[in-house]
């Protein structure tokens, strides 16, 4: 067996389901290799597209996804996707051929563009070490949430493969909290008045919703999400939505109202705490996090609690019953209850319809959207200043529905995360919510969901414009022409790649949408809905200054 062979056979054991990319002369036989053995391999149109479609799926999947890349060009293609990934540590694998002659014109220095963009960097270095190599990254990708580059020298998989028994590196579980961090913990708990807790992608695991909305109940406090594990406490009666920038008034009211946050698995940092505004300055700040470097990376807190979501949670809930506390109601009360019922939600907080004759406002078409789809969706977001819009209009069902690759703030993710979020969640509708620009950047990607006859729902918030930009440095100032665009038929171009389309002005335009849906849909809508956009929208202050 060939050292190519024997990588794709060795992924597929450890527990590799999904390959994405562009094959190429450097990764054609490794990739082949993990298709045989059963694999899927998903074949983009663009490598910056497949590192997004593999990010989203392993974020909706809860599964190491993989990345396969051709040397040299196809590798620094995918850059900006793999960027994402790394910020958001998602337990992605990126399985690239490497060019180790000089004289190469693929030679580029591969493994010092993984370090720089933040993720964790690895070679199969000889046959003999292969298997280990690949194994080794795997488990850090599992066990360590990272994006690791391993880069495959051309000659090196060509060689036969010197060793057949891999070492193993067993999952080694989350961290239970050490007795006196569990101990602080549980008496900031105690002596709370008005608790919060906030959870983030981190912790987003086995157990954790039930842990702690079970220590929540004991305690009386409200439990938000970041914006990534929006939908995770869908189920309880206290729950306020997301902390953030996307936060309603109600909902960033009650977080500045806290005398104490915890974040679970959270970093706590300016997008999740509105660059700190949400928390009160007596506030008591606490971190429950299994990365050491994370506690209290990005503000100051007064405890960091190393451990798992699931099992801090577990064990702070067992510590205060050991206690005979009493359940105690904390934040709550009848009154909160009723206002968290009648405007909690952005669909609840009335506005002005600012639609004209010829354009829609974004929260009416997102509000009517958002009635007419099924509760059963996956929605995925792009970058740009109509954001905010589908993330907190449209709902979603749980936090497996609602993919926000946005660590890294780059316009153009949108198709290509909604892609890799149906892949991984093909029991839901797939909704895509991009403005123009991001669309246009990404267009070569709705080939791949026509290709892949995915029902998805495409909605282009078109303003004809980087709206992002025209809002922050004001209409009227200098270069505006630079970020302004002639109106386009996106519906005819989408037409043009096989998908359903329609021109949406008006609420009545809407009407083919409950068509399309009642006909069991088999190829891809898109929705080129011509937006107002006289103002930047509410999140837009957060996005800028950093």
């Amino acid at each position: 067996m060939l050292v190519h062979e024997a990588i794709g056979d060795h992924l597929v054991d450890l527990g590799v389901r999904a390959v994405f990319g562009v094959v190429g002369s450097g990764n054609f036989h490794f990739t082949q290799a993990m298709v045989e053995r059963g694999a899927r391999f998903v074949a983009a149109r663009h490598e910056g597209g497949a590192a997004t479609m593999a990010d989203a799926y392993a974020r909706m999947s809860d599964e190491v996804a993989v990345l396969s890349l051709h040397q040299g060009c196809g590798y620094t293609n995918a850059m900006t996707g793999i960027t994402e990934a790394a910020k958001s540590r998602t337990p992605l694998l990126v399985l690239t051929a490497e060019a180790t002659a000089p004289t190469s014109n693929f030679f580029i220095d591969q493994a010092a563009m993984a370090v720089a963009v933040g993720a964790v960097t690895l070679r199969v270095r000889t046959p003999r070490t292969a298997l280990e190599d690949i194994a080794r990254a795997y488990s850090i990708c599992r066990d360590q949430r990272r994006t690791v580059v391993v880069n495959v020298p051309i000659d090196v998989q060509d060689m036969a493969l010197d060793c057949l028994k891999p070492r193993t590196f067993p999952a080694p579980g989350n961290p239970a909290p050490a007795p006196q961090a569990l101990a602080d913990f549980v008496l900031a708990l105690q002596q709370a008045s008005r608790p919060v807790f906030v959870v983030g992608r981190g912790g987003r695991t086995d157990g954790a919703r039930a842990a702690i909305g079970a220590l929540a109940d004991q305690v009386g406090a409200l439990v938000a999400t970041s914006a990534v594990s929006r939908g995770m406490f869908n189920d309880h009666p206290w729950s306020i939505d997301v902390s953030g920038g996307f936060s309603s008034p109600l909902t960033a009211e009650l977080v500045s109202g806290a005398d104490l946050v915890v974040g679970f698995g959270c970093a706590l940092n300016m997008w999740t705490m509105r660059h700190g505004r949400l928390i009160a300055d007596d506030a008591t700040v606490i971190q429950v996090d299994t990365d050491p470097a994370a506690l209290g990376r990005v503000r100051e807190i007064d405890l960091g609690v190393l451990g798992g979501a699931t099992e801090t949670a577990a064990a702070a809930l067992g510590a205060l019953r050991d206690l005979d506390d009493t359940a105690r109601s904390g934040y709550r009360s009848p009154e909160l209850r009723r206002r968290i019922a009648e405007g909690l939600r952005w669909t609840q907080v009335a506005y002005t319809d600012a639609s004209t004759g010829d354009r829609i406002d974004p929260r009416t078409l997102s509000s009517a959207l958002n009635d007419l789809l099924p509760a059963e969706r996956v929605v995925s977001v792009d970058s740009g200043n109509f954001l905010g819009y589908a993330s907190m209009y449209l709902d979603v069902p749980d936090e497996y529905g609602f993919c926000f690759t946005q660590a890294f703030q780059s316009v153009g993710l949108g198709l290509a995360t909604a892609v890799g979020a149906a892949l991984a969640q093909p029991g839901r509708l797939p909704v895509a919510a991009c403005g123009d620009g991001g669309f246009l950047m990404g267009i070569s990607e709705l080939e791949t969901v026509v290709r892949l006859g995915l029902p998805m729902l495409v909605i282009v918030y078109n303003d004809a414009q980087y709206g992002a930009e025209v809002h922050h440095f004001g209409a009227a100032a200098p270069g505006m022409a630079n970020v302004r665009f002639p109106d386009s038929d996106l519906a005819a171009i989408a037409r043009g790649y096989g998908c359903d389309a329609l021109s949406v002005r008006s609420l009545a335009d809407l009407a083919p949408v409950k068509d399309w849906l009642s006909a069991g849909p088999k190829r891809p809508l898109v929705i080129d809905a011509k937006i107002v956009s006289d103002e930047g929208a509410w999140w837009l202050q957060e996005a800028f200054g950093h």
